[in-house]
Order: C-alpha cells, then structure tokens, then sequence
C-alpha cells in the first residue's frame, strides 16, 4: 500500500461522503506533500477535536514513510 493510498484509506473511513476525499501526491526532491481535499462539510471530522484526528494521521504517515525510507508531509486542503 503507497502512502497516497493509506491516507485515502483513513480519511474515507472517517467522512460521511467517501465518494469526495481526493489525495494528491507532490513528489519533491527529498519530500512527498500530499495534499488531502474533503468535502466541506466533512472538514472537521478529519481535522478532529483541536487537530487530533489530522495529528493522529499525520503521525501514522510520518511512521509509515520512515518505514519506506522516506519523507512525507500531509497537507488538508479546505
């Protein structure tokens, strides 16, 4: 499983309109950014209770990415 596919894994999970999460992979030089959109009306429940939920995945990207030799950054686009 690529990194772009775990997080649309998680974040399809966690929203009502699974149909509307579109993760986008940047490929850098040393950094992968990739770029999460949701509905906006789902916003929140990925981003969580004071960023928990966006925290919690970004620390399972972070520990997924070092695995593969990597460096990813996840980014919640509104």
């Amino acid at each position: 499983m690529s990194l772009k596919e775990l997080i649309e894994y998680i974040s399809q999970a966690l929203v009502d309109d699974p149909a509307r999460v579109q993760v986008n992979e940047v490929l850098g030089e040393s950094t992968t950014v990739l770029e999460l959109k949701v509905a906006k009306e789902d916003l929140g429940k990925v981003i969580g209770k004071n960023g928990r939920t966006a925290r919690a995945m970004r620390t399972i990207l972070s520990a997924a990415s070092t695995k593969l030799h990597k460096r990813a950054v996840l980014e919640i686009l509104e």
